[in-house]
């Protein structure tokens, strides 16, 4: 599955994600604490909490880290993490990132 249409139908199925949103459903998903699921990714649990608020945006490296650990597109976390970004500055972009 293409990271365009498996992000497509999670939004399609449960409307806009954040990357909050998107990491506290997977979670929640596995069934895991966070305690267990901080571990999984390489997180302090303190950093997932705040990533799982929304108090923290990740970078797009970081994103990109996680997205793997998950096995999960990292195109595709990457292009929440940066779109949460520009929504925390103000700006209501979309964004679609292509592969060069």
């Amino acid at each position: 599955m293409t990271t365009k249409s498996y992000f497509e139908k999670l939004e399609k199925k449960f409307g806009v994600m954040t990357f909050a949103d998107m990491l506290k459903a997977w979670r929640e998903a596995e069934d895991m604490s966070q305690t267990a699921f901080a571990k999984r990714i390489g997180l302090s649990v303190q950093n997932l909490n705040d990533l799982e608020k929304g108090r923290r945006i990740p970078s797009p490296s970081r994103a990109a880290k996680i997205a793997k650990k998950l096995g999960l597109p990292e195109m595709g976390l990457i292009q929440l993490a940066i779109k949460d970004s520009l929504v925390k500055e103000g700006f209501d972009y979309d964004v679609k990132l292509e592969s060069a």
